[in-house]
Order: C-alpha cells, then structure tokens, then sequence
C-alpha cells in the first residue's frame, strides 16, 4: 500500500511497524500475518455486521482496535479497505478538539469475537 497520507510510526504497543496519519497510530503489524487497525467505537458498531461476517476479523470488547488476520489475498484487500476507514475516522478526529488518545491494541486483553462468536 502507498498512501501520501501514511508515515511510518513507532507503535505504542512496540509492535516493530506501524504506520500513523499525522500524529494518529492508524495500523501495526504484529508478524507478517495479523495487523490491527485503529477505527473509532462508532465506526466499529457501523460495520459490526460486516466485521462479525468475516472469519480474517478479530474484534475485542470496548476496544477501538480491530485485528485482521492475513492469510489469503481477500484478507489484504479487507486490510486496506480497513485503513482507508481508519484515515476516514482519523480526519474527523483532527477535527475533534477534545484530543482522546485510543485504547491499548488489540494484544492487551478483553473477549474477543471471530466471525460473530465469542472467544476466551
């Protein structure tokens, strides 16, 4: 992916690559086959149904961080249409004042739903 809008970034999770637009951590990668993608909590109920349907997605309760499991050419198509999201979502957050940093990623705890079912 080449987007203008993206920089490389230090994590806060230290996972080793991540990618920011300005001063908001849009993606990381953990490995070369599972990267977390930052949305906010209202872009995730929006496409919940979407998010819940597919067997690549990885969502944690009260988290703003949806993982993406990388396994198939599908799941980097899925990936990118995720961070053009995240950006989207990022634009509106330059625009809110209030300046809210997002949660822990994906790695730090909380149930997790694949495909819609519910996961220890």
């Amino acid at each position: 992916m080449s987007w203008p809008s993206l920089a490389e970034g230090r994590p806060t999770c230290g996972a080793a690559l991540g990618l920011n637009a300005g001063a908001h951590e849009i993606v990381h990668f953990h490995g070369e086959h599972e990267a977390d993608v930052h949305l906010t909590r209202a872009m995730i109920t929006t496409l919940r149904p979407a998010l819940a349907s597919s067997t690549a997605i990885r969502l944690r309760t009260g988290s703003e961080w949806v993982t993406v499991r990388l396994d198939i050419d599908s799941d980097i198509d899925l990936l990118a249409t995720l961070v053009s999201a995240a950006l989207k979502a990022s634009t509106r957050a330059e625009a809110d004042i209030s300046g809210s940093r997002p949660g822990p990623c994906s790695r730090d705890g909380g149930s997790v739903t694949v495909g819609g079912a519910a996961c220890a």
